[in-house]
């Protein structure tokens, strides 16, 4: 019944919170099919990885130390200088078993790789396309084949990302709509944005790479577009037909076009409220998605911790990013914290893998119009310190700030005939009291975590 109320409760505030929320707009129902879902509703943690040629500048280019995976923009290198500068990318020390193992260890249930990003290079081998890590790299071998099957191996799901509506070496990308046009486009060897069209490079390089990806490496769990920039509604659903035809099973996030896919995507920010459509935020563990041997700006693990812990208790899945160099190594600075994740998920991961949001909504926030935050988009402001997951017959608290004694709760419909903590091996019963007006626990002095302690509550 809780578990089912917090559905309901959730439905209704995503109605009325619509345009507070920080996402984009809501994905066709009718596209979402529950058995492909399942295993992705249920797994509620990924790994991102943006790894390109451009991780061997390390965000540095003529000195200047900004950079990041739009190097080719950014630094605005003609086609021919960064395909010679791709040329010498080697990652000798990649090892796809090491990566999978780390986003094993750190209990992510799926890693997304880009497989294209917008340079237009693709990172895998593909007979479509000559710029590719096989034939454009002293490299030379297709590090999407180790992951797969290090993925396959390991029991993670393997998925791919794709830039869809930006590609910096096709002449016909055009991006950007009135006084934006061109906006993120190669213009240094592509000025003539006017004449450029998107139906030449969707039919000569988009579907063709699309199907590679779906043909060469089994199962794809998620194909993750982004940026579906001047993609046509009819170029969406002819992509998502033939994927539908390819691998039925594989889910499509909803930036393969507007208003369409399986689930909406939210990028650096966790919206206020829950919502009962599927949806995901990608988030970086510092301040960029591309390896940037400069940036030292590192969340901690307590804000990586509490981070996921919010998107679940939102319905949501968080989807976290690791840059690796360009040797293809996982920075330690990341591996440190997402290790630090995975201990904490070792024990309390039965309140975070297949569990459905809040069924109260009081504790998650109040969203403030007048407040900003560093992207200038209105604030969610942080309400009571714990959050509330939930799974048919059982209430997860997760309790960020430790209450002196007792730790109270509003009013729950259902009898709660037990509590103890997850950290607990021996699940000792903890004392409570409830009334009409909520329940009352009494807590040891101590919490077993300092960053999330989560109490079970049983009920009927």
């Amino acid at each position: 019944m809780l578990y089912l109320r917090a559905v309901l409760v959730v439905a209704i505030v995503t109605l009325l919170t619509r345009t507070a929320l920080c996402l984009p707009p809501e994905v066709g129902a009718q596209d979402t099919n529950a058995e492909r879902m399942s295993w992705w509703l249920d797994a509620k943690f990924g790994m991102f990885i943006h790894w390109g040629v451009y991780s061997q500048a390390g965000g540095e280019w003529n000195g200047e130390t900004g950079h990041h995976e739009w190097l080719q923009l950014t630094a605005k290198i003609p086609l021919a200088e960064y395909t010679e500068f791709a040329s010498s990318f080697n990652p000798s020390k990649f090892d796809a078993n090491e990566w999978v193992t780390i986003a094993k260890q750190a209990g992510m249930k799926y890693l997304v790789v880009t497989a294209k990003h917008h340079d237009g290079f693709a990172m895998y081998d593909s007979p479509s396309n000559d710029h590719n890590i096989v034939k454009g790299t002293s490299y030379g071998r297709d590090p999407l084949k180790d992951l797969a099957e290090a993925c396959h191996k390991h029991g993670v799901r393997f998925c791919v990302y794709y830039s869809l509506g930006r590609d910096w070496e096709d002449p016909d990308v055009p991006t950007g709509w009135g006084d934006r046009l061109g906006w993120r486009s190669n213009l240094i060897d592509y000025p003539d944005e006017e004449s450029k069209v998107f139906q030449r490079y969707f039919d000569r390089k988009v579907k063709p790479q699309v199907r590679e990806l779906l043909t060469q490496y089994g199962p794809i769990g998620v194909m993750w577009f982004d940026t579906f920039e001047q993609i046509e509604p009819h170029q969406s659903k002819e992509l998502i037909a033939m994927i539908r035809e390819l691998q039925p099973n594989c889910i499509i996030n909803d930036r393969v076009g507007r208003g369409l896919g399986d689930y909406k995507t939210a990028e650096q920010e966790i919206p206020s409220r829950s919502s009962n459509m599927p949806w995901e935020t990608c988030m970086t563990i510092n301040d960029h998605w591309g390896y940037n041997k400069a940036d030292e700006n590192w969340k901690s693990a307590e804000k990586l911790l509490r981070n996921m812990i919010d998107v679940v208790s939102k319905g949501g899945n968080y989807l976290l990013n690791v840059g690796p160099t360009g040797e293809g190594v996982i920075p330690e600075s990341s591996v440190e914290r997402l290790s630090e994740m995975g201990r904490w998920l070792g024990v309390n991961g039965e309140a975070i893998y297949g569990c459905g949001p809040t069924p109260f909504g009081e504790e998650i926030a109040s969203f403030q119009e007048r407040v900003k935050n560093e992207r200038g988009k209105p604030q969610s402001r942080t309400g009571w310190q714990w959050r509330a997951t939930t799974k048919p017959g059982k209430l997860y608290v997760h309790v960020f700030e430790w209450p002196i004694g007792v730790m109270n709760l509003p009013a729950i419909d259902e009898n709660v005939t037990r509590t103890y903590l997850l950290a607990d091996p021996n699940e000792t019963a903890l004392a409570f009291k409830q009334s009409a007006s909520g329940v009352s626990i009494t807590l040891p002095e101590t919490p077993p975590d300092q960053i999330a302690s989560v109490i079970c509550l049983e009920l009927e």
